[in-house]
Order: C-alpha cells, then sequence, then structure tokens
C-alpha cells in the first residue's frame, strides 16, 4: 500500500483545504484508504465531509468540510456554480485552437471513460488558454460545469489529450499532468483565493519557475472567454 502525504494548504474554522496528491482516491478502494482516512490519520481529525471531487489520477486543492453546517453550504456554493476552480495541464500535441471554450455533452464510451458529443442539451462547458514551452503545452483551464472526466474529455477533444492520461490516448509519462492550482470564492462574507503548486511530475517541477507558469500564476485576471 503506497503511502501518502496530504499536506493543508489553508485551515478555517469550518473546513480545511488540502493539498491531494496524484494516486489517491477520494473513496476507500478495497484495503487501500481513501483520502478522508488518510486526511484524517495524518491530522487527527475527526469527521471530515467531501463536498466536491478529484479523480485519482488528479491532484491538487480539495475542500473538506468540518461540520455538516458548512458541508451544506459548501455543497451550495458549488452547486450554484460560486467557486471558481482553475488547473493546470501540459500536453505534448498541439491543440486545434489556443483558447476559448470547450461545450458539449458528454456520453459514456468504454472502459469508464466519456466522450464528448456535438448535442448541447445539458453541456460540458471548459474554457482554455494554452501556450508552447520546452515542447510542451501549457494548459491553464477553468471548468464551469463540473462532470466526471470533464477536462479530460475537453482537452482529447481539442487533439491535445494530457500527458499520462492513457484512458484518453495521453502520452506516457511518470503521472496525468492534470492539477487544481486555484480555488476562488466567498464563504461567509469572507474571500478566498487559494493556489497550490503541483508537487510531482517531472514536467511540472522542470517548469515550475518558467514563464510558462508565470503567465498563469494568477488565473483569475486572466481575459476569459464570456459564455
Amino acid at each position: 500500500m503506497q503511502a501518502f502525504d496530504v499536506p493543508i494548504i489553508h485551515r478555517h474554522e469550518d473546513f480545511i483545504v488540502v493539498n491531494k496528491p496524484v494516486g489517491l482516491n477520494v473513496h476507500r478502494e478495497g484495503e487501500d484508504p481513501g483520502l478522508i482516512e488518510v486526511v484524517q490519520q495524518q491530522h487527527q481529525l475527526g469527521d471530515l465531509w467531501l463536498v466536491h471531487r478529484l479523480d485519482k489520477v488528479t491532484s491538487g486543492l480539495l475542500i473538506l468540510a468540518l461540520n455538516q453546517t458548512a458541508a451544506a453550504t459548501l455543497s451550495g456554493l458549488f452547486a450554484n456554480k460560486l467557486i471558481q476552480k482553475y488547473y493546470l495541464a501540459l500536453s505534448d500535441k498541439k491543440p486545434k485552437k489556443k483558447q476559448g471554450s470547450i461545450i458539449g455533452d458528454m456520453a459514456k464510451s468504454r472502459n469508464g471513460t466519456f466522450k464528448l458529443t456535438q448535442s448541447k442539451e445539458n453541456p460540458a462547458i471548459t474554457q482554455f488558454f494554452n501556450k508552447a514551452h520546452n515542447g510542451y503545452r501549457w494548459f491553464v483551464l477553468k471548468p464551469l460545469t463540473g462532470k466526471t472526466h470533464q477536462l479530460r474529455v475537453a482537452l482529447k477533444s481539442l487533439g491535445s489529450p494530457i500527458l499520462g492520461d492513457t484512458a484518453y490516448t495521453g502520452t506516457v509519462a511518470d503521472r496525468t499532468y492534470l492539477h487544481a492550482y486555484m480555488l476562488s470564492f466567498t464563504y461567509n462574507g469572507n474571500i478566498f483565493n487559494l493556489k497550490a503548486l503541483p508537487s510531482s511530475g517531472g514536467h511540472f517541477i522542470d517548469s515550475l519557475d518558467s514563464e510558462a507558469l508565470s503567465d498563469y500564476a494568477s488565473p483569475d485576471s486572466l481575459y476569459w472567454p464570456k459564455r
């Protein structure tokens, strides 16, 4: 069983924000503990409530509520799209366009994966910017919806599957290069803008001080497309 270190990035009386490592599932898998159990044990915490999720292969910021009232409030913020999420991703394939929106319904495909369709009845919506750096494409992604595998499907549809995301035809790498980098929201009248850099993945680590990342250091200040 792999041991995971899950640092707490921010502590509040009602919630904590952790930097989830890649490879850790939010739920228990057989005998392997899930994220909540790991955090409880490492930080000597009591009950925790999961109010949103990240894929096992995705690292980054995740909010855990410390009581049921906070869990309901935070879940409501997510449901009403009042928590802005920004992700970093890498691909070794050039996308069909440099920036914009990816919009379409998602349908189940094979082996637990999904695909983007032409219809837009209940679409997944992802906004993005990207730039070339050191032979790779750096993406900053802003999902406006929260569909399963949404960002992974979106980049595949652009012709730029995420590096390491072999389930979606990405090139084999030391990890899936998708990281939840920033969360912005207001809770009980207080504004939170929380960030955490990737802590694993050679291509991420090698570029953390680069111009590529500095351009995306404050993704909330970018000129995002209007819907």
